[in-house]
C-alpha cells in the first residue's frame, strides 16, 4: 500500500503495543526535573481505583486484538510500589497473560518484594539514574544513588532484569560517559539507557546546545564502542538523534525511496500514556491530552482525529525536509518543552541533508 511520509502506515507500531501506565502518581521523591510535580510541593495526589484499572486493562488487551499487536504494559507512577492494590492489580495482570516492565524508585525494592514481582511474571524493573553519587542525589534525594546500586543487587537475586534509565541535561553530561563505564565495571545492571532533558518549567538553561549534544554522543559512543561485544549491559540507542550521528559515521544507511514511517519518536505510532486521573497523553513528557479512559476505549482514542494531529509528521520544521524523516523526526517532547510547539525543529539536532 503507497502511503506518503507523514502518513500512519501498516508497518508502524508492528508487533507490539505499548501502554506506559501511571497507575498512582504517589512519590516519595521530589526530582527537580520530574514532569509530574512541575516543581510544587503542593499537589493532589491520585489513585486509580482498582475496578476502574481493571476495566481499562481489559480494554487495553481488547485493543491490542483489533490492531493484531502484541500488548506491553510499562507499569509506572509516581512510585508504583506505593499503590495501595499493586498486588491484586499484577494479579490480573498475570492472569491475563500480559507482559510488563515497572519503572519505579529503588526504596521499596526488598528482596521479599522482588521476589513477589518476580512470581508474578515481572522481567524488568527500571530505574533512574543522573550521575554519581553528589550529581544523583541532587537531583533526586539524600542516599538515592547508593538506593539504587543497592536494589540492582536484590533484583538480581531474585531473577529481575535491572535497568537503568539517565536523563541527560547540561548539568550532568559531563558525567554521563563515565558513569556508564563505572556501572558497567561495577554493577550487575542489565541495560543502560539515556534520553534528553524536557524542559518542564522553561529551564532551557540546562539544555545543551546542538553542537555540545553530539560531542555529547561522540563520547558516550566511545564508550559504547569499548563493551559492544560484551552481552551485559546492554547500551541502547533510545534517544532517535543517535540516528544522524550513526548516519554519518556510514553505520546506519536508509532506503530514500521508502515512503514509509519505519522507525525515530513513537509518538503518534506503537503506544500511549494513560495518566493516574485516566488521561490519556500522545506522549508523557510533553502536554498532549488526546482522551480519558474508561470512557473512551483505547482503540478510539489511537484511531481518532487528536492522535492524528501529532502524527502530522510533514509538518515538522526542519524534518519535513530530511532524508531522515522517516527514521527520526528528533524528540518532539524536547521541541516542544523549548518552544511551546511539537513540530518545531528540535534545538538539540545538528544534521544537515
Amino acid at each position: 500500500m503507497e502511503q506518503k511520509s507523514g502518513t500512519l502506515s501498516e508497518s508502524v507500531c508492528s508487533g507490539y503495543f505499548s501502554l506506559q501506565w501511571h497507575i498512582t502518581n504517589s512519590c516519595d521523591q521530589r526530582c527537580k526535573h520530574c514532569y509530574i510535580f512541575n516543581g510544587s510541593e503542593e499537589f493532589n495526589f491520585i489513585e486509580t481505583p482498582l475496578e476502574t484499572l481493571l476495566l481499562i486493562l481489559d480494554d487495553f488487551l481488547d485493543s491490542c486484538k483489533k490492531m493484531n499487536k502484541r500488548p506491553y504494559l510499562a507499569i509506572t507512577g509516581g512510585d508504583p510500589l506505593l499503590y495501595p492494590h499493586i498486588w491484586e492489580f499484577l494479579q490480573a495482570v498475570a492472569e491475563r497473560k500480559c507482559e510488563f516492565s515497572m519503572m519505579g524508585n529503588p526504596f521499596h525494592v526488598s528482596l521479599d518484594i522482588a521476589k513477589r514481582l518476580y512470581e508474578l511474571g515481572l522481567d524488568i524493573y527500571q530505574m533512574s539514574i543522573d550521575g554519581f553519587e553528589k550529581t544523583h542525589d541532587y537531583f533526586r534525594k539524600p542516599g538515592s544513588f547508593n538506593a539504587t546500586i543497592d536494589a540492582i543487587k536484590v533484583l538480581k537475586k531474585a531473577k529481575i532484569h535491572p535497568t537503568l534509565m539517565m536523563t541527560v541535561s547540561k548539568k550532568n553530561m559531563g558525567e554521563i560517559p563515565s558513569l556508564i563505564e563505572w556501572l558497567a565495571e561495577n554493577t550487575a545492571v542489565d541495560m543502560i539507557s539515556f534520553a534528553r532533558y524536557c524542559p518542564t518549567h522553561k529551564d532551557t538553561d540546562s539544555m545543551m546546545s546542538s553542537d555540545e549534544y553530539k560531542c555529547f554522543l561522540e563520547k558516550v559512543w566511545n564508550v559504547y564502542s569499548k563493551y559492544k561485544n560484551s552481552k551485559r549491559p546492554v547500551l541502547t540507542f533510545k534517544d532517535h538523534l543517535w540516528k544522524p550521528f550513526l548516519y554519518e559515521k556510514g553505520l546506519f544507511s536508509i532506503d530514500e525511496t521508502n515512503e514509509l514511517i519505519m522507525d525515530g519518536c513513537h509518538c503518534g505510532t506503537s503506544g500511549l500514556c494513560v495518566l493516574a486521573d485516566g488521561t490519556v497523553y500522545a506522549c508523557r513528557r510533553m502536554y498532549s491530552p488526546i482522551g480519558k479512559v474508561p470512557q473512551r476505549s483505547i482503540y478510539d482514542i489511537f484511531l481518532s482525529k487528536e492522535l492524528e494531529h501529532y502524527r502530522n509528521w510533514g509538518q515538522i520544521e526542519k524534518c519535513k525536509d530530511c532524508k531522515l524523516l522517516n527514521y527520526c523526526r528528533g524528540c518532539r517532547a524536547v521541541a516542544y518543552g523549548a518552544t511551546g510547539d511539537f513540530l518545531a525543529t528540535d534545538p538539540q539536532c545538528w544534521f544537515k541533508n
